[in-house]
């Protein structure tokens, strides 16, 4: 375990190669964190890492009809329903980024934003997966608000999974932060217009795309379900059984609940670790210990395996989520 690693332990961005290189470039570029750990701890898989890259990129990022700081409330709403606390402190320091202070610290203090358009996008956020109701937006910008949302699910169990709680927690720490030349990198990039499709050239994608991605422009369209289409990254390396086990005990509409960590839904670590492993990834990863991992772990189980089996549950919950918009 490294840094802010808990169970891996990824190679430096330095050393990395072929596409995975080409994403530790964007995301100096494009998001403005160089090497940030919700990316460097899928790097022991290039589809892994370059899949997670794209969507968050097309979704979150690019430019389009939907402001960074709409998205960004959608993003903190998935991770505050999902107790998220990395991501949650990491969405407040990229809208402090961005220029929302007052915003940020409202949502810092737990609070409701006081314009009331941004309190239904942090309300559907927090919701999507159970009671949503009547989406807050349009259907043209159905692609860029879904896709976020169903991007942090994913993410937020990947951070709290396989994550050290390490954040800028307080208000004050983000302001210390913004005023280094690391933190005037990335209020910059937060404030720069990306151009759609820039991480497509990452992905090797084929088959139709969903519904909700095929809202917008033509050639918006197309950047979102390419990136939506890519489902089979977390299939490689998971076991059938493990992957039945996980898929009979997710059924739609539990994923969106706080779920115990011990009950009849929860498999043994001594009978059957990956699918625990999986199943506590999808419905409970703020639960999974280093006794499950060790439980699973074998001299032939590398970081590579690790990551596709927490990945396989995450977006397991990810396609329940979906399967209820």
């Amino acid at each position: 375990m490294t840094g802010p690693f808990r169970f891996t332990s990824p190679a430096a961005p330095g050393s990395a190669t072929g596409a995975a290189a080409d994403v530790y470039a964007q995301l100096n570029t494009d998001f403005g964190v160089p090497g940030a750990s919700t990316f460097a701890v899928l790097s022991p898989s290039t589809p892994l890492l370059t899949g997670f890259w794209a969507l968050t990129r097309e979704s979150l990022l690019v430019t389009g009809q939907a402001s960074r700081t709409e998205k960004e409330l959608v993003a903190t709403g998935v991770s505050l329903a999902n107790n998220c606390h990395f991501c949650v402190n990491a969405h407040t320091l990229l809208l402090y980024a961005g220029g929302d202070h007052a915003l940020a610290e409202t949502i810092g203090r737990g609070e409701t934003p006081a314009d009331p358009a941004h309190a239904r996008l942090l309300q559907w956020g927090k919701a999507v997966g159970a009671d949503a109701g009547p989406p807050p937006f349009p259907p043209e910008r159905a692609a860029e608000y879904i896709g976020t949302a169903l991007t942090f699910h994913f993410i937020n169990r990947i951070a709290s999974a396989l994550l050290a709680g390490v954040s800028l927690a307080g208000n004050e720490q983000k302001l210390r932060f913004l005023g280094t030349a690391a933190g005037r990198h990335l209020a910059r990039t937060v404030r720069r217009e990306l151009r759609p499709g820039d991480s497509l050239p990452l992905l090797e994608t084929s088959g139709p795309g969903p519904a909700w991605a095929a809202a917008g422009s033509p050639g918006r369209r197309g950047v979102r379900r390419r990136c939506a289409r890519r489902r089979s990254w977390a299939r490689a390396c998971c076991p059938r059984t493990t992957g039945r086990t996980c898929a009979r005990r997710c059924p739609s509409g539990t994923v969106s609940r706080r779920v115990p960590p011990a009950g009849d839904w929860l498999p043994g670590r001594e009978d059957r670790p990956g699918a625990r492993l999986a199943l506590l990834a999808a419905l409970a990863p703020d639960h999974v210990a280093g006794e499950d991992v060790t439980a699973w772990r074998t001299p032939a189980h590398t970081d590579h395996c690790l990551v596709h089996l927490v990945a396989y549950g995450a977006i397991t919950a990810v396609e329940r989520i979906e399967e209820t918009l």
